[in-house]
Formats: C-alpha cells, sequence, structure tokens
C-alpha cells in the first residue's frame, strides 16, 4: 500500500511505454496522480494507459512523442496541458542501447560508426534534455516541480562493450546535477531534479543477453553479471518505483541533484 498521496497532482512520463518508465507511471496512478503517458509508439502509449486505467479509471492519457525532436515535444506538451492544465512531476525515462555500439567478437571498437554512437547518446542524453526544457518552462512560472531522470549504474560505473550507452548514461547524470543547480539558482529553489540509477533488471531490451533464449539459463554475461552483484540477482522493474515516487514527494523536498543507485548492491562492491 503506498504512503504516498498525490491526488490532484498531474505528470509526464516519457517512455513510459516500457518497463521501468511503465511501472513509475503506474505508481504514480496509484498515488493518485493523473498520468500522461509520452512515447515514440503510439501503440505502446496506448496499451500501458489502457493497462492503468483498467486499474485506476480516467488516470493516464496516451501521448505520442518522440523525446529527442523538440518538435514533438512541444506538441505532446499542448496536448497534455490541454488535458490537465499544468504539470506537477516529469519522469524522463525514454533511453536504451543498440547492437550498432555494442562492442562484440564480430564488432571491434574501431569499427563502430560515429552516427550509431550519435544516435545512442541522443537518445540517453537529449531525451531528457528536450523535455525538461519544455516542462521545465511551466515549472519556472509557477515556482516548484519536480523532475525525475531515469538514468543507469552504468553512467558511473561504465559497462564493458556497452560504449554509446554508457557515455550517454553519463551524459545524464551530469545534466541531472548541472540542470538542479540551475533551476534552484535561476528560477526557484522549489523545483528539484534527481535520478535514479537502476542496476541489471530482465527487460525485453536485455532479456536474451542476460538468459538463453531456448533454455532460460543465463548466459555467459548474464553469469558474469550476477558475480558482481551482493544480492544475487537481478531486479525487477517494480523495486525503482519506490525510489521514483519519493523524489518526486514533499519527504524528498531537500533532495535535489542526487543519483540514487537501485542496483543489489553493484555499484558498491569492488569485486573482491
Amino acid at each position: 500500500m503506498t504512503t504516498f498521496d498525490y491526488n490532484g497532482k498531474k505528470a509526464v512520463a516519457t517512455g513510459a511505454g516500457g518497463a521501468i518508465g511503465g511501472e513509475i507511471a503506474r505508481g504514480l496512478a496509484r498515488a493518485g496522480a493523473q498520468v500522461a503517458i509520452w512515447d515514440i509508439s503510439p501503440e505502446a502509449a496506448r496499451a500501458k494507459a489502457e493497462e492503468i486505467n483498467a486499474d485506476y479509471p480516467d488516470r493516464a492519457l496516451p501521448v505520442e512523442c518522440n523525446a529527442i525532436d523538440k518538435a514533438s515535444v512541444e506538441n505532446a506538451l499542448k496536448e497534455t496541458l490541454e488535458h490537465f492544465g499544468t504539470i506537477d512531476f516529469l519522469l524522463n525515462g525514454a533511453g536504451g542501447s543498440h547492437p550498432t555500439t555494442t562492442t562484440t567478437t564480430e564488432l571491434e571498437f574501431f569499427d563502430i560508426e560515429p552516427e550509431a554512437v550519435q544516435k545512442v547518446m541522443d537518445l540517453n542524453y537529449l531525451s531528457a534534455v528536450i523535455p525538461s526544457q519544455a516542462v521545465g518552462r511551466v515549472y519556472a512560472d509557477k515556482g516548484e516541480g519536480a523532475i525525475v531522470n531515469i538514468t543507469s549504474i552504468g553512467g558511473g560505473l561504465p559497462l564493458s562493450r556497452a560504449l554509446a550507452y554508457s557515455n550517454g548514461k553519463a551524459a545524464a547524470d551530469s545534466f541531472t546535477r548541472w540542470l538542479a543547480v540551475h533551476m534552484a539558482q535561476t528560477y526557484a529553489p522549489r523545483i528539484r531534479v534527481n535520478a535514479v540509477a537502476p542496476g541489471f533488471m530482465i527487460t525485453e531490451q536485455n532479456r536474451f543477453l542476460l538468459t538463453d533464449r531456448d533454455t532460460g539459463e543465463l548466459t555467459e554475461r548474464g553469469e558474469t553479471v550476477l558475480s558482481q552483484v551482493p544480492m544475487t540477482r537481478f531486479g525487477d522493474p517494480p523495486e525503482v518505483v519506490g525510489c521514483a515516487l519519493w523524489l518526486f514527494s514533499e519527504q524528498a523536498s531537500f533532495v535535489t541533484g542526487a543519483i540514487v543507485p537501485i542496483d543489489g548492491g553493484f555499484s558498491a562492491f569492488c569485486g573482491v
């Protein structure tokens, strides 16, 4: 049972058609907030909104949005404000990796194309910057608001092989700290910016990198990962929700510029 009461609050969650963003959007709705599900896939946005509304009627609004396209974000903001009137919370959850920027026996670092790196960097960095610019204007006008970015433990400890993903998340971590200071000093101290940094969690994006498609057993990569996680298991997307809800809440009113790892101890372990 949630301890947060967000009745009357209005939220935007980008990339919320996915696993972690979708779980946080559900958590916000469960706590009473109305949530705009911004996703590049209109089908994914509708499916997640329908799923949430089935349990919490009229809490979720599907909105098509490409979080790295300024015009698309502005259109999504306009549609959201027409329905909600204002925005209190922004969850920047869009992001991801791609095989074209992940080193393998078939793809060496020397052969990764700059254009591929740029695309993944944009997906993990600009996807936080552009929505924060748009919603940040709303916050600046009313003098308050909260932003939570979904980054990754890969931003602080670069993951082997995941070149652009780790670099993009490192940029998102830096942006979180920069924006926290900028919004508080330039506009209002009650505008807060924080991040949650999930560790290794099984999602549709990485399921068959960490587990074998046929047997369900751990792959070599999966075994390597778990050997570095003191809790000796993968996380589940719902385990990120409580921290995100807390960061949005008045209980975290003196917390800004924080990046909270949710990783089973991965970032605390030196390997020995």
